[in-house]
């Protein structure tokens, strides 16, 4: 049915049920899994009262730290369950942009998601990552909603 699931994961609790779901499909499907992680970079606020110097490239080697590491997470439990899997860290501002990419780069056929379940003005603040990649994506995408007692953060 599907043969390469990709996974996006930001290390939250939502994100690793959409991990352990999309292990479950994988290995009722044979399928493969490719882990995805976001290094999306903070939002630069300009101060008029200082300045600070902020050497982007350091900030960037972080993120990219704390995503590789959130993949890397991702694939060990994906392996422990007997699931090849991929994982993939990236650098990019905008994160939908960034699943939708790589299912088409990777050959993906279904995307797994968690959805954090923002609403009102939160949402509007936040965006939605989930709508953009239910916009524009080229595969079918199932998206898991915070389940019962589980944060909406």
């Amino acid at each position: 049915m599907y043969k390469r699931i990709l996974v996006p994961t930001d290390g939250s609790p939502i994100s690793g049920q959409a991990v352990d779901a999309a292990i479950e499909l994988a290995r009722a499907c044979g399928s493969a899994i490719v882990a995805l992680s976001i290094a999306e970079p903070a939002p630069a606020i300009p101060s008029v009262e200082a300045a600070m110097v902020v050497d982007p490239g350091q900030q960037v080697n972080e993120l990219l730290e704390h995503a590789h590491g959130f993949a890397a997470a991702v694939a060990e439990r994906a392996r422990a369950a007997g699931i090849a899997c991929t994982p993939i860290a990236s650098f990019m501002p905008d994160t939908a942009q960034a699943i939708v990419g790589a299912a088409r780069e990777h050959g993906c056929d279904l995307i797994v998601m968690g959805s954090h379940g923002r609403r009102g003005l939160s949402r509007l603040l936040a965006g939605s990552v989930t709508q953009a990649v239910l916009a524009h994506a080229p595969v079918p995408v199932m998206v898991l909603r915070p389940g019962a007692g589980a944060s909406a953060t």
